[in-house]
């Protein structure tokens, strides 16, 4: 066969992904809190877990959870504020280690990214090696440990490195790839959230080989754009290509009231230091957004959220608090208090992406 017609040879992708990594900076800095169960976050009676410690996981504590709620679980469980400006000092250092390796990195956020070691730049012969290099030397500068997960795609790559947490490495090979996802319960996947989870779990399709049984056809009937998704990473297929300059699609923040809110001043109130925030971002960064997003979460936790899409990006910030604003109004009177307030600006682009601005009248 010539060696035009031969496939191309499987990428080598790896999943760096920090363990426990705000809980496990601070336990580094602060002696007294190795060993404990540690939660970064508020313990008021509103305040939700950031980060746990492993040792606060094995009381079932997790990240998002509310902190009276985490303090059940595990009396003993000690909390300590957060210091992201430190995090994201660590976070460039595991960065800087990264790129000695390869320039292809796409960071999913402070403490984990993809990178794509194909062709690596310390000329090292397999992936494996790279991943147990770059391990090795967080653990060396930092004084962190990190786990990693390589494989031929970013989906498995991210389903690998969860498997030997913490302090692990794990492979899945083109070969083994398609029987490790068969077995794989769905909920497990990347990208099937609890609601999706629970859906397929409706329609029968509770592992990797359920969902590989369903055509192509029925998942997207079923799942809409996902559906395709679904199909191949059931047969362990992922052309997903890692993506170094990968744009930022969405800036958002969220507040938990002190106390539950049902006057739309107070909320109104509540919500502008959020927009304030947001729009902050987009000056300092020249960009500008189509869509507002508005999250709602009441004293029930129930959520929900409400959007609207402009035909072209939001030229102010008073245009994006008129929107957002006109969105809140329309939620009230709420029939039970608001618990928490967000708000999303989405399709993110360069100014310099509109020639025309648009104007709101609400």
């Amino acid at each position: 066969m010539d060696k035009t017609d031969e496939a191309p040879a499987p990428r080598k992708i790896i999943h760096v992904d920090m363990d426990a990594f705000y809980a496990s900076v601070e336990q580094r800095d602060n002696p007294d809190l190795r060993g404990k169960p540690v939660a970064v976050g508020s313990s008021q009676h509103r305040g939700v877990v950031a980060a746990a410690s492993y040792e606060a996981r094995k009381f079932g504590v997790h990240s998002a959870m509310a902190s009276v709620t985490a303090k059940r679980k595990c009396p003993d469980l000690i909390f300590v504020p957060h210091r992201f400006d430190v995090y994201r000092d660590v976070s460039r250092q595991i960065h800087e280690i990264f790129a000695e390796h390869t320039p292809l990195i796409e960071p999913l956020s402070l403490d984990e990214a993809y990178l794509d070691v194909t062709e690596n730049l310390q000329k090292i012969d397999t992936a494996t090696e790279v991943a147990e290099a770059i391990c090795a030397k967080i653990k060396a500068v930092t004084n962190l440990t990190a786990s990693a997960g390589v494989s031929y795609n970013k989906f498995l790559a991210k389903m690998a490195s969860g498997q030997n947490k913490p302090d692990g490495l794990f492979v899945i090979t083109p070969k083994a790839g398609p029987a490790f996802v068969e077995t794989l319960p769905v909920g497990k996947f990347h990208g099937v959230g609890p609601a999706t989870a629970e859906k397929m779990k409706r329609l029968g399709i509770e592992t990797g080989l359920d969902l590989k049984a369903r055509s192509l056809a029925s998942l997207q009937s079923d799942f809409g754009r996902s559906g395709s998704y679904y199909y191949w990473i059931s047969r362990g297929i992922d052309e997903r290509p890692v993506q170094p300059d990968r744009v930022r699609k969405s800036i958002g923040a969220e507040d938990t009231f002190s106390k539950d809110v049902f006057s739309e001043e107070d909320a109104a109130q509540g919500l502008r230091p959020l927009l304030e925030k947001v729009w902050r971002y987009c000056a300092a960064n020249a960009i500008r957004g189509r869509t507002v997003t508005l999250k709602v979460k009441y004293s029930d936790f129930q959520q929900i959220t409400r959007s609207r899409t402009a035909a072209s990006a939001i030229a102010s910030q008073t245009d994006f608090e008129q929107v957002a604003t006109g969105l809140l109004a329309a939620i009230f009177p709420p029939r039970k208090g608001i618990r928490l307030l967000g708000i999303l600006l989405s399709g993110l682009g360069d100014e310099a992406d509109d020639d025309t601005q648009l104007r709101f009248d609400i």
